[in-house]
């Protein structure tokens, strides 16, 4: 009889599981066929009360039998205080008996096996538990403990970004319909889905299609997707509701859509069908400190000082990209208005791409409701597309930019937490005037560009924002310091994230091995490439000149490198600055003028054995501070701290100063036909006696190597390197030519006097030039770039 008992029993359990409804996917967060088997029992207080959750236990450690539910609420993980007994009846007392309060709950998991229960005792336990209602639960709050993310950084969702309101939302609306207004529903909600949702959705009650549809197609889908059937049925209110209850919801996927489209793809040089990079496959983080002394790296290949104090920030002053506004004020406050800048090719623009599509994926600062991106570069489009003196309110600007967002209520409640985007502050090419610019409290209030900016950065406007300000120092040092919280530094890559950069770029890699090995064998470019932009142009150059054969024998020349970074460097002036299109890109003699000026200032510093100049020695050679020192990306700005809180500013680095002023000798002596280093006083080889013609190229390259001999090591040997490497033919004639000068130039003549000249000059000079010498030949005969 027991025998059939329990078959009957079995049996009975065999019919109701089938019957049985599944467990919600939305409900325990998984789909109902996850290969890891989750499950989770719910229990209800007196029928009515607080829905618990429980965990399933660890495969590896013994489970708990039973739990009473103010354990729950503890912060600290349910452990076993002995070692178990391996008797159900003694494991009981052990875990729960002896410490069970008066009064507490206890939820039976598994004590004893099915067989050996009551038909009366199964019954009771089906009324316990309840184990298959798909109503969404509420989030479970844990006191002393804070949700972080991947990158352990505090902060939570807003409750009305979060699944549990919009899963309610929806299923509150849609429990309004009539069955046959549902019916159409959910066939008008299939019609256009790429997905065949009907039959999954036809068999089952409203929650089952809700949870179902938010499992396929995420939050912000099904919520538009809603919406727009709803309005689509002529229900209207309905839909209008569902608007208003989710409006939050609404901007913030409508924020992370625009993000994640604008951010994913890497945009580098020039566009090309399917050469795309994905911003995630190549991006190495560089270092940010929150000490900046100008970003400028000392290092160099021949000095062994620097000729200024430059400084590099030590290790303990770094600041991962995405805990910016993690940081703290002195009094221990957040900070609200943190400004980030860098030397041309630091990576700024990739900073703020990785930072807004990690908010956008969810991967960091979830506590942030918006990121909202308000470039500087578009502020001063809309403040000259008509009339400078022309007024709007930071509600229409704001409106212009992001149509989804009808006011500033969602931007003006009290508890908003959100960030403005203000990058490119050296496109805002307008002075602004702090001190005189009215105060303006009200988002409404119309007012000039200017005055709206101004008040962005005081803090009065958009007044629950954080804002991050990006530029260059020099365009950002005018902003007063009482505005600013927290002054950061992209230092660029360590040697370790330049060899994984060249390394991710690349998926043969059999090519990233050759071209990290390769760009290794000239120091300079090794050191060039501390900056993402120079790291790139490695990755770019080297990638295409690998794919002819034998190439990477000989080690690579340094002077193409630069005069391919002078190049982008100026076109990028011609687009950012001046709005010019791909195919406007012509240079005029405003840009022969501008780079041929900056080379003879260039060349002035290196007799003073200076490598900072200042707003006076511009003047010197008729140049505009602003020209040279944020447009030219040539140049930056220098710490004042470091000169007595004198600006001063310099090259982005000493090696381009050098480059400039080989530059300036060599136009003189191309294009001119001048020797500006000849002073009378150089010696003739007897080689070159019968032509006696010190405006040759031999001539020039021989008063270079007296000044290079007969100075301190270091002085002007990069220099003489890069005159070299311009009298190649690969150098002024195929790479320069059309730029600095016309197509019908022709080419330099006289080079196999230089060659002689300078292997005559290895054999006799010093042993601690001999090598340099060797590589000024090698820049200027070597043809395989």
């Amino acid at each position: 009889m027991a025998s059939e008992n329990n078959q009957a029993a079995g049996s009975d359990v065999e019919e109701e599981e089938k019957y049985k409804k599944p467990p919600s996917s939305y409900g325990s967060m998984k789909s109902d066929s996850d290969e890891m088997g989750e499950k989770e029992d719910y229990e209800e207080e007196g029928g009515g009360g607080e829905m618990v959750f429980l965990a399933p236990p660890d495969p590896l450690v013994i489970p708990v039998v039973g739990l009473y539910v103010d354990q729950l609420h503890s912060t600290q993980p349910i452990l076993p205080q002995m070692m178990p007994s391996q008797y159900t009846e003694t494991l009981c007392t052990e875990t729960t008996e002896q410490t069970k309060p008066p009064g507490a709950m206890v939820i039976e998991t598994g004590s004893s096996d099915i067989e050996d229960m009551t038909e009366d005792e199964l019954e009771d336990e089906d009324e316990m538990l309840v184990t298959c209602s798909p109503e969404p639960p509420e989030p479970l709050e844990m006191e002393g403990l804070t949700q972080s993310d991947e990158n352990s950084q505090p902060g939570r969702l807003d409750p009305e970004l979060d699944l549990p309101h919009i899963f309610k939302t929806i299923q509150n609306v849609l429990t309004r319909l009539s069955s046959q207004e549902l019916f159409k529903f959910k066939m008008w909600f299939n019609k256009w889905e790429p997905i065949n949702l009907l039959q999954q959705v036809m068999d089952g009650d409203l929650l089952d299609f809700v949870d179902k549809v938010i499992e396929l197609y995420g939050l912000d889908k099904a919520l538009s997707k809603t919406i727009s059937t709803l309005e689509s049925m002529d229900k209207k209110e309905e839909a209008e509701e569902l608007k208003q209850t989710c409006q939050k919801a609404i901007f913030h996927f409508y924020l992370r859509s625009t993000l994640f489209r604008k951010c994913q793809v890497l945009h580098e040089g020039v566009a090309r069908a399917g050469k795309q990079k994905l911003l995630n496959e190549v991006y190495v983080e560089p270092q940010i400190s929150t000490c900046g002394f100008g970003g400028v790296d000392p290092t160099h290949e021949i000095l062994a000082q620097p000729l200024t104090p430059l400084q590099v920030p030590s290790e303990d002053t770094f600041v991962a990209l995405n805990n910016l506004f993690r940081l703290q004020k002195e009094d221990g406050s957040p900070v609200r208005t943190v400004v980030t800048m860098g030397v041309p090719g630091s990576g700024m623009s990739v900073s703020v791409a990785k930072f807004s599509l990690d908010w956008a994926q969810q991967h960091a600062n979830r506590d942030l409701q918006y990121i909202i991106k308000l470039s500087f570069q578009g502020l001063h489009y809309l403040r000259n597309r008509n009339n400078p003196q022309e007024e709007m309110s930071m509600a229409a600007v704001m409106k212009y930019y992001h149509a989804p967002l009808n006011d500033l209520k969602l931007l003006e409640e009290e508890n908003s937490r959100f960030l403005i985007i203000m990058d490119c502050f050296d496109c805002y090419q307008e002075t602004l005037d702090w001190q005189n610019t009215p105060v303006i409290n009200d988002n409404q209030t119309k007012a000039p560009i200017d005055a709206l900016v101004v008040n962005i950065i005081r803090g009065t406007l958009l007044r629950g924002a954080c804002v991050w300000i990006l530029g260059r120092r020099a365009a950002v040092s005018q902003i007063p310091s009482e505005f600013i919280d927290a002054v950061t530094e992209l230092q660029g890559f360590t040697d370790e994230m330049k060899d994984e950069y060249l390394t991710k770029r690349f998926p043969d890699a059999n090519l990233a091995t050759n071209i990290v090995r390769h760009y290794k064998h000239v120091p300079m470019i090794r050191i060039l490439a501390r900056h993402p932009f120079f790291c790139w142009m490695v990755a770019k150059l080297f990638s295409g000149s690998f794919q002819y054969q034998g190439y990477g024998a000989n080690h690579p020349r340094l002077t193409p490198f630069l005069i391919h970074y002078m190049i982008i460097q100026t076109n990028r002036r011609l687009r950012f600055y001046y709005k010019k299109k791909d195919n406007e890109l012509r240079w005029t003699d405003t840009e022969k003028q501008l780079l041929t000026r900056l080379g003879k200032m260039a060349f002035k510093m290196l007799e003073m054995n200076t490598c900072v100049f200042i707003e006076e020695d511009l003047k010197e050679v008729d140049l505009q501070l602003t020209e040279v020192v944020i447009f030219s990306g040539l140049c930056t700005e220098l710490n004042p701290a470091a000169f007595s809180g004198r600006r001063t500013f310099c090259f982005s680095h000493f090696t381009i100063q050098e480059f400039m002023a080989a530059l300036y000798i060599f136009l003189m002596f191309y294009i001119e036909s001048r020797n500006v280093l000849d002073t009378g006083f150089w010696q003739m080889p007897k080689f070159l006696s019968s032509r006696n013609n010190s405006k040759s190229a031999a001539g020039l390259v021989q008063c270079a190597v007296d000044r290079t001999l007969s100075s301190q090591l270091g002085r002007y040997d990069m220099f003489l390197r890069y005159l070299c490497g311009l009298l190649s033919p690969h150098c002024h004639y195929s790479l320069l030519r059309g730029f600095l000068y016309s197509h019908n130039t022709p080419k330099v003549e006289g080079l196999a006097e230089v060659q002689q000249l300078l292997e005559q000059s290895a054999q006799t000079a010093p042993e601690d030039r001999v090598m340099n010498l060797h590589e000024c030949l090698r820049e200027m005969t070597q043809e395989d770039d």
